[in-house]
């Protein structure tokens, strides 16, 4: 009996063993926790701070729970320094207080700033986890270096979910973002993604709670799968609600990026060309003053391929695009839903490839 106890013990420490060798643990990582409270009410934006700082070239782990953070943290760029962030499904920080210092609550690239590709600890980010503005701050900012990597990650209760700034690259940024759901303040003023850097991948995005689901004010930037969703609430604008804005630069690619429920489903300012590849602006609701697919501020320069279109017949002002004429643009292969009747002022018909 003795013996089998013993062996029984033996093979349990082998197991022990062999499962750490097949799963190791997190202790490869900093682990957060060890250093900074969590679900405590305390501000802990100093401790994370500190924490990055004295870690140079390590993953930060933080466990699920709520880290409160009174102004923000921010990451190195000088990729001597840098850190990659790595959360909890459920971990979440949390905005609190007045947050007087504004911005976002994690600004990656925030200090010391630096552009380089070539040295080990450039392509640093952050994954997982909850970030909530309390309706006062910021997302998650990509202020400087390159290669940034922003996944898995869900921004709740922002004015600004997620801000890609001006790159270190003489303006490229090179940022990739994917599988972040983004749920912004119900605020008139209110962006999920605001892109001011050049070169930018996102795909597989879901915002809603905003005023503008999308603003790029840059170009080379690619994006799929994209969907924000306008959420009617009393504080917001309906007339203004966008669900891309298209500012400047014309080498942008958006492929099956789906407006839904905005006033304006793609904005673009005059001269901007982007490519619209299978595409949707589509609403449920007629209860609205007009639904536009796309407004241009003048002639139409964009190349729209494979668009599809649906209109509430209830609504009294329904436009495929909005735009004056002679523009070098063109409509291919699109696909309006239902019999709604077009606007006369609709400028789709001067635009239309002819095979």
């Amino acid at each position: 009996m003795k013996r089998s106890i013993i062996f029984l013990s033996l093979s349990l420490l082998a197991c022990v063993g062999c499962s750490r060798r097949v799963n190791p643990s997190f202790d490869a990582m900093v682990i957060a926790s060890d250093y900074v409270k969590v679900n405590s009410s305390e501000d802990v934006a100093d401790a994370i701070q500190k924490l990055i700082d004295d870690n140079p070239n390590r993953t930060l782990y933080f466990p699920d729970g709520v880290y409160n953070l009174s102004h923000p943290v921010m990451t190195p760029a000088d990729p001597t320094k840098s850190v990659h962030l790595v959360m909890g499904n459920f971990a979440t920080f949390k905005a609190i207080g007045e947050w007087g210092d504004g911005g976002a609550l994690v600004h990656l690239g925030g200090k010391d700033p630096f552009n380089t590709i070539r040295v080990n600890g450039s392509n640093y980010g952050l994954e997982g986890g909850i970030f909530d503005g309390s309706g006062v701050a910021d997302g998650i900012s990509i202020d400087s270096g390159r290669e940034t990597k922003v996944m898995k990650v869900s921004i709740k209760n922002t004015h600004i979910g997620l801000h890609i700034k001006y790159g270190a690259n003489s303006g490229s940024s090179d940022s990739d973002i994917e599988d972040v759901n983004i749920v912004g303040n119900d605020q008139a003023n209110s962006i999920g993604v605001l892109i001011e850097g050049y070169d930018n991948t996102l795909t597989n995005m879901r915002i809603a709670s905003v005023n503008v689901g999308v603003m790029i004010m840059s170009g080379g930037n690619n994006l799929k799968n994209i969907h924000p969703l306008y959420i009617f609430a009393d504080s917001q604008d309906y007339e203004s609600s966008c669900g891309f804005v298209v500012t400047r630069d014309t080498n942008n690619w958006l492929d099956y990026c789906y407006s839904d429920q905005f006033c304006t489903g793609f904005k673009l300012s005059s001269g901007v060309g982007p490519n619209l590849t299978d595409c949707f602006a589509w609403w449920y609701s007629g209860k609205v003053s007009s639904q536009n697919a796309i407004v241009c501020d003048g002639p139409f320069s964009a190349a729209v391929y494979g668009m599809h279109v649906g209109f509430s017949e209830a609504c009294p002002v329904k436009n495929i695009l909005v735009a004056e004429k002679g523009g070098s643009g063109v409509i291919r292969s699109l696909y309006q839903a239902g019999k709604a009747d077009l606007s006369p002022s609709d400028a789709s018909r001067h635009y239309m490839a002819k095979n």
